[in-house]
C-alpha cells in the first residue's frame, strides 16, 4: 500500500480484514499513528475488530520495503501526473517483475502514467479506482492502458472480486473514468442551482437522498428510464422525452465560482453537517451504516 491518505487507509483495512499481508507505506513521519488513529473506524464500517485489522497491517520504513515481494501494489499518491509517473518508476525499481501494479487514480490514466516505463511494466500497470469510502463502496473501475496485458487485467478483476468488490472494467481509457465523470456533472447543476438561490445545499441532499439517490441505488440511469416507458419501455420514453431532453441540457447551468461563492457552498455544508473531526467521524459513521444497508439490500436481490 503506496499512501497513507483516505483511500490508502481504507484499502489498507479491506485488504487486512480479507486476511492479507499489508504493508503500508507513505513519507509522513507519524504513519504508525496515523493508522493506528483510522483502524477504529474503519474496522467499525465493516463489522471487524480494530486490532484484528492492525495485526495484518505493517508499516514499512520505505517505499522499497513496502513493495520488495508484493503481489500487488496499490498506489494512492497525489493526483498529480509527473508525481505518478516518478512514483511508478521508483516502485518497479524495487517490487518483483510478477506484482500488479494498481492506482487508486480518481481520473489519470494509465497510458499516461506508463508513457516512459519499459513494456515489461507498462503491461502490469492499470487503474484500480475506487468510489470512497473503498471499504465500503463496492465500486472498482478497472481501466487498463495501452500496453496492459490482458492477463493483468483478468487477474485483477478476480483480486478484487474476490475481496467482495464490483470491478467494472472500462473499454476505453477516459480521463475521470465514468463514476467520477457522473458525480462531476451532477456537482455542476447541483453547485449551480445553490448558486442561483433555487435551494440550500442541505435541500439540494434532500431532494436527492429522496428521489434520485435511492432509484439509483436499485436501478441506473438507462433501465430507470427504460422502466419509465411501462411496456414501451425506453423506446417509448425516447420518442415521446428525446427531444425535450436534449433541450433540457442546454438549460443546465456552466458555474464558474467565485471566491464568495465557494464560500457560500461551503458555509451552508459546514452549518448543515458540522466541520472538524468530531463532526467528520459522526457523519461518516451515519453514510458508512446507510451504504452497508444498501449493499445488503443489493445482495439480496442478486444484483
Amino acid at each position: 500500500m503506496v499512501g497513507a491518505g483516505t483511500i490508502g487507509l481504507g484499502w489498507a483495512a479491506l485488504f487486512s480484514a480479507h486476511g492479507l499481508e499489508v504493508r503500508i507505506t507513505d513519507p509522513r513521519d507519524d504513519l504508525a499513528s496515523v493508522v493506528g488513529d483510522a483502524m477504529p473506524l474503519l474496522a467499525e464500517s465493516m463489522g471487524r475488530d480494530p486490532d484484528q485489522l492492525l495485526a495484518g497491517i505493517e508499516i514499512a520504513d520505505s517505499l522499497a520495503d513496502a513493495v520488495s515481494d508484493a503481489d500487488l501494489v496499490q498506489e494512492n499518491g497525489p493526483e498529480r501526473l509527473e508525481f505518478k509517473q516518478d512514483l511508478f518508476a521508483d516502485i518497479a525499481r524495487h517490487a518483483p517483475p510478477r506484482a500488479v501494479l494498481a492506482s487508486s487514480s480518481s481520473g489519470i490514466v494509465a497510458s499516461a502514467i506508463a508513457e516512459h516505463l519499459p513494456d515489461d511494466v507498462a503491461g502490469r500497470l492499470l487503474i484500480a479506482h475506487p468510489f470512497n469510502p473503498p471499504q465500503v463502496v463496492p465500486l472498482v473501475e478497472i481501466v487498463p492502458g495501452e500496453r496492459t496485458e490482458e492477463r493483468v487485467t483478468e487477474a485483477a478483476t478476480a483480486f478484487y472480486t474476490a475481496l467482495g468488490k464490483t470491478p467494472v472494467r472500462l473499454r476505453k481509457e477516459v480521463p475521470g473514468f465514468v463514476a467520477n465523470r457522473l458525480q462531476s456533472a451532477v456537482m455542476r447543476e447541483a453547485t449551480h442551482l445553490v448558486l442561483e438561490g433555487v435551494v440550500r445545499a442541505d435541500e439540494l441532499d434532500t431532494v436527492m437522498k429522496s428521489s434520485l439517490g435511492g432509484r439509483y441505488a436499485a436501478v441506473g440511469p438507462f433501465e430507470s428510464f427504460h422502466l419509465g416507458g411501462g411496456p414501451g419501455g425506453i423506446r417509448h420514453m425516447m420518442r415521446h422525452l428525446g427531444a425535450g431532453m436534449a433541450e433540457r441540457w442546454k438549460e443546465l447551468g456552466q458555474p464558474e465560482p467565485t471566491p464568495s461563492d465557494i464560500a457560500l457552498v461551503v458555509e451552508q455544508t459546514e452549518d448543515a453537517y458540522g466541520a472538524g473531526p468530531d463532526a467528520y467521524r459522526t457523519r461518516a459513521r451515519i453514510r458508512d451504516r446507510k451504504q452497508n444497508a444498501i449493499n445488503t439490500i443489493s445482495q439480496i436481490e442478486g444484483d
